[in-house]
C-alpha cells in the first residue's frame, strides 16, 4: 500500500492530527497485519519535526527496528528525510 502524504497533507506537512489519522488508520493497520507500507512524500516541499514524530515515532518504538523492514519512505527530498533519519533515531533510543 501506497500512502500520499501530498493528497492528504498538501506541500507543506504540518498538521499533526492529520500525521495521527495517517499514523492509526494506515501505518498501524498494516503493521498490526504484517504488511508493508509506503509512505509517498512526492510534491511535498517541507514539514514540521512535529508531524513526523506525530507520523512515525509511535511506530517506532512499539515496533522497534523490525517497523524498518515495513515501513518504507518514497520520494523525500532532503530536509524531510532528515527530518525522518532524525525521529527514526530518537524514537529507537
Amino acid at each position: 500500500m501506497i500512502v500520499s502524504i501530498e493528497e492528504i497533507c498538501g506541500s507543506f506537512a504540518e498538521n499533526k492530527d492529520q500525521a495521527r489519522e495517517v499514523r492509526e488508520n494506515f501505518i498501524k493497520a498494516r503493521l498490526a497485519k504484517k504488511q508493508p507500507i509506503t509512505l509517498d512524500f512526492t510534491g511535498v516541499d517541507s514539514s514540521t519535526q512535529s508531524f513526523i514524530h506525530a507520523l512515525i515515532s509511535a511506530v517506532f518504538q512499539d515496533y522497534g527496528e523490525a517497523a524498518l523492514e515495513r515501513v518504507q519512505f518514497k520520494g523525500c527530498n532532503k530536509a524531510v528525510q532528515s527530518l525522518i533519519t532524525t525521529v527514526i533515531n530518537y524514537s529507537l533510543e
